[in-house]
């Protein structure tokens, strides 16, 4: 795979266009950040929330691609860079709201989320900045299809490191949406909204899937 399909410009703006779909997942705990806090405050425990979240997405990243860095051998690492870009084209029918199928990848994360939902739980409220981040690392292991299919794109890269890379890249893509929308920017929020704008957002994400997707192996005899 060209070093283009995986870079991180490319897990930023994944994490930017899949922004319509972050108001419907994180969207509520990003606006109940610093509740019963003064103004002033509410930015800064925001983005701890969101640092943590971030950090979260990298150790899954890092994770996800010290596994597949077992899997060298030429034709599973095709098979792999295929699957990532198939999932990247799933995510964006998903984030223009054509297609739902792979929300059917949370369903693995729900087991777990069981145990840390409780825990996350105890941070709601975030009165202060260690409560907020230590909120965001929990919360950053919702199940989330967008998610999952983000780490199945960045464990291609086959390195830990570079995974974890691209996984941070994404986190900070989706930064922006969720600082806006804990800071109740309702405008923002309408657009995002908006079916032309998923539509247009989630038709992009399926042109870095198929860019992804490694045509020349597949067509080889």
């Amino acid at each position: 795979m060209s070093t283009e399909a995986l870079s991180l410009t490319t897990a930023l703006l994944l994490g930017l266009l899949g922004g319509s779909h972050c108001i419907g997942m994180c969207g509520g705990i990003a606006a109940t950040i610093g509740m019963g806090s003064n103004g002033q405050k509410r930015p800064l425990l925001l983005l701890g929330y969101n640092l943590g979240r971030i950090l979260s997405y990298a150790a899954a990243g890092a994770l996800v691609g010290s596994l597949s860095w077992l899997l060298r051998d030429q034709p599973i690492m095709l098979a792999l860079r295929t699957g990532a870009g198939l999932m990247l084209i799933a995510m964006g029918l998903y984030v223009a709201q054509w297609w739902s199928g792979v929300t059917r990848l949370e369903a693995g994360g729900k087991l777990l989320w069981r145990f840390i939902q409780p825990l996350a739980g105890r941070f709601i409220p975030a009165r202060n900045l260690p409560q907020a981040f230590a909120l965001g690392t929990l919360w950053g292991w919702l199940p989330c299809g967008l998610v999952y299919s983000t780490l199945i794109w960045a464990s291609a890269a086959a390195s830990w490191q570079q995974s974890a890379l691209l996984m941070a890249g994404f986190g900070l893509g989706t930064l922006p949406t969720l600082l806006l929308t804990g800071l109740l920017a309702q405008q923002f929020k309408n657009l995002l909204q908006k079916q032309f704008t998923k539509g247009l957002f989630g038709s992009l994400i399926i042109v870095f899937g198929l860019y992804t997707i490694p045509w020349g192996g597949l067509l080889s005899p």
